[in-house]
């Protein structure tokens, strides 16, 4: 990527209902994509059986919805990161930054469109998640391509993951630091760190998805970072749902067993999310909490999500620029 045409940036990810309203269409986006929930049936049913199950599930989710704003900020948030990072990589040469979202607007499509116009003839496609797995990474990958049928000549380098990239690595421990200057309580008594990953279901890890490795390496490196010692942090998985064996362990049963072992001051950080939607805004700062305080935790945070901290962004400037030299 050597000549001084635009290099289009697309940050791929998962998007969100911004309303009420987006919810139902949102979830049964999430259901019928087998690479994300393998329902039985074949791929015929799904679509089918994806949809009996969103008309049950989407009144609740909408409540939760409702509980944090009436939707969710993962989509205004994501587009901050890419108005930022392409002013961060302004100095670099002519980059263009586009978002595409894998179940909502705005579409990957819409984003390649975007880009072509804006003169891209190379792209980095880079997904916000940080570790690699077949049901997120894979899934806004195989978007990718399908949008690619409709843009053909783009040259395009893809970003597997960033989970042990020095600067991602530093902004997330930064985000640990300033949660644990605003744990309120006693501070001669030390606050309990548990890191929260979005849970994954075990067959994928059995094949191979290395997201588990991934999260346990970030998490390693992090507490490494802080000088925290082992005795302080424990590591858990939320956000399961259906009948299928998850990763463990889960993280209500962290909180639980670290308040049965005294920890009365505690910190949740979001270790695999890196903007605020549900899974940090009704799971943790809501059940999460409401769970901690009912067995004996009195004083309970949450690290702060990366959103548009600067550290955040000046890593994704370099992971880019990284991968524009391949």
């Amino acid at each position: 990527m050597g000549d001084d045409s635009v290099t289009g940036v697309c940050l791929l990810y998962m998007g969100g209902p911004e309303t009420l309203e987006d919810v139902e269409p949102f979830l049964a986006a999430l259901f019928e994509d087998r690479d994300l929930i393998r329902l039985p049936g074949g791929r015929l049913l799904q679509r089918f059986i994806a949809r009996r199950i969103v008309s049950r599930r989407a009144p609740v989710v909408r409540e939760r919805y409702t509980r944090i704003g009436g939707g969710s900020p993962l989509v205004r948030i994501t587009r901050r990161q890419a108005a930022l990072l392409e002013q961060a990589l302004g100095s670099h040469g002519p980059f263009r930054v586009a978002v595409g979202m894998r179940y909502s607007e705005p579409r990957t499509d819409r984003a390649l469109r975007e880009l072509r116009e804006a003169g891209a003839r190379r792209l980095v496609a880079l997904p916000l998640y940080p570790h690699h797995s077949s049901a997120t990474t894979g899934s806004s990958f195989k978007d990718l391509d399908r949008a690619l049928r409709g843009h053909p000549g783009l040259e395009v380098t893809r970003v597997a993951d960033f989970h042990d990239h020095p600067l991602y690595v530093e902004a997330l421990a930064g985000t640990v630091r300033r949660g644990l200057e605003a744990l309120p309580g006693d501070r001669t008594d030390p606050a309990r760190v548990v890191f929260s990953a979005h849970s994954l279901p075990r067959r994928l890890v059995e094949r191979g998805d290395p997201y588990q490795r991934q999260v346990e390496a970030t998490v390693r490196l992090v507490t490494r970072a802080l000088e925290l010692p082992g005795a302080r942090w424990d590591l858990g998985y939320q956000s399961r749902s259906g009948p299928v064996r998850w990763l463990e362990p889960d993280v209500l049963d962290v909180v639980a067993r670290s308040a049965g072992q005294g920890a009365r001051r505690l910190l949740v950080v979001p270790v695999s999310f890196v903007s605020d939607h549900i899974e940090t805004l009704h799971e943790i700062d809501i059940e999460m909490r409401e769970h901690a305080l009912s067995r004996g935790v009195t004083d309970f945070g949450r690290a702060p999500a990366l959103n548009d901290d600067p550290r955040f962004i000046d890593a994704l400037a370099r992971i880019t620029l990284q991968a524009c030299r391949r």
